[in-house]
């Protein structure tokens, strides 16, 4: 009896030690961890367009290697838009225009705009990107796609058929005075 009773308490003391150093993610308490139990310290990089030597890379179990790899090709990239030079901040939509927009700004991306109807600026694109156009009513900050080849920044308001790219977060003096004095450059750079 004795020997089933140590086996039982062998098997609630391996369980427990199992649960307090590896918590399982999704149960509760604790922190979880979903790091391989293999600690690797890699060399820190002040450029990541160096190269680093093969001979370099630590040797990783083969699942620690493609988190690895993961973790190393989901860098965040962002869409950035500057006025004359001065950048702003944009909340740009979901949707396959602005991913095409990304794709076409990655070298950077220079539009002349010309002043239209004293409340937005129009530029060409130089090249169709998928659209889908509805009805829509604009206001100042407001960034939309017309026709597929066309950009269009308001600084006042509009109602008409465009594809919604984003908004420049920006108070309407900002944005008249950003647009409404002549014609404007605007720049995008997807990095």
């Amino acid at each position: 009896m004795a020997k089933i009773i140590s086996f039982i308490l062998a098997i609630f003391t391996a369980l427990y030690m199992f649960v307090s150093c590896g918590k399982i993610p999704g149960t509760g308490g604790g922190e979880t961890s979903t790091a391989p139990e293999t600690t690797v310290t890699e060399p820190v990089r002040e450029n990541d367009d160096e190269e680093t030597p093969s001979d370099a890379q630590p040797q990783l179990p083969v699942s620690a290697e493609k988190e690895s790899t993961t973790e190393e090709t989901h860098v965040s990239k962002t869409l950035t838009l500057t006025i004359n030079g001065r950048e702003v901040p944009v909340t740009w939509e979901n949707n396959d225009s602005v991913t095409a927009l990304s794709e076409l700004s990655s070298d950077g991306l220079t539009v002349n705009m010309s002043m239209y109807g004293g409340f937005e600026q129009v530029g060409s694109l130089g090249s169709s990107i998928p659209r889908n156009d509805e009805q829509t009513s604009t206001s100042y900050g407001d960034i939309v796609l017309y026709q597929g080849n066309q950009i269009v920044i308001f600084y006042g308001s509009n109602s008409w058929s465009y594809t919604r790219l984003g908004h420049i977060n920006l108070s309407r003096g900002e944005m008249t005075d950003l647009l409404s004095d002549g014609d404007v450059t605007i720049n995008l750079k997807y990095e």
